[in-house]
């Protein structure tokens, strides 16, 4: 009876408690006057907060970390299902911020342009801090502990890479409805290699390269000025 109950309780404040907490975030007004570093060490707190209870929900209800994604993959395997999605998620990720700069696409929330580095040092904390965080810990948390814990729930691994992915995509709700599509869209692509090889490590290394790169190059390049409203 525990193991179901910590199993449930992990599921409902993965799909619904965290999105609830992004958009209470992003309405916020206090928010939008802290420094970046300050946002950064924030997020990346909580994810590994939600990481741990990740950890907790598979000891205690006897999944095991091997069917949460840790497992070995053949190094070549690795090396190109990470290139191949970082490469088509960055792509993707270009033309949106093309079709934007030209009017074809909304506009990115004030909030996501507050989380754009300014500086060389923000830059720097992108890529040790935030990155990483989200690559192991949002990997860990959507793609291994939910993914398997709804596949376990429901027999399906569609149902689960669906339901997993929309999540996912609601955490995102503080980019608003193109920015929460465009993320369950990654976070479906993401979801590959896991349900056909049952591997965290291409995802997570995809992931590290996509957030460094948009926040690094992508961002800065065609973010520079934040909206008025």
């Amino acid at each position: 009876m525990f193991p179901d109950l910590v199993a449930s309780f992990f599921v409902v404040v993965i799909v619904v408690g965290v999105p609830i907490l992004s958009w209470e975030t992003a309405r916020n007004e206090e928010v939008r006057s802290l420094p970046r570093p300050t946002l950064y060490l924030s997020a990346a707190v909580s994810e590994w907060l939600l990481a741990l209870l990740a950890v907790f929900t598979v000891l205690v209800t006897g999944l095991g970390f091997s069917a949460a994604g840790f497992r070995r993959l053949p190094l070549p395997d690795f090396l190109s299902w990470s290139a191949l999605i970082a490469a088509s998620a960055i792509a993707a990720l270009f033309l949106t911020l093309l079709l934007e700069r030209h009017g074809w696409w909304p506009k990115e929330s004030l909030l996501v342009h507050l989380l754009v580095p300014e500086t060389a040092r923000q830059k720097l904390w992108a890529v040790v801090v935030v990155a990483p965080t989200a690559a192991l810990c949002e990997e860990f948390i959507y793609r291994g502990c939910l993914l398997a814990e709804l596949a376990q729930w429901s027999q399906s691994e569609i149902f689960a890479w669906i339901v997993s992915s929309a999540a996912f995509g609601l955490t995102h709700v503080y980019q608003k409805w193109a920015g929460m599509l465009r993320a369950g869209a990654l976070g479906a692509l993401l979801a590959y290699p896991v349900v056909r090889f049952g591997s965290l490590y291409p995802s997570m290394a995809a992931h590290f390269l996509i957030d460094a790169v948009a926040l690094v190059w992508l961002g800065p390049r065609f973010l520079k000025r934040a909206p008025t409203d």
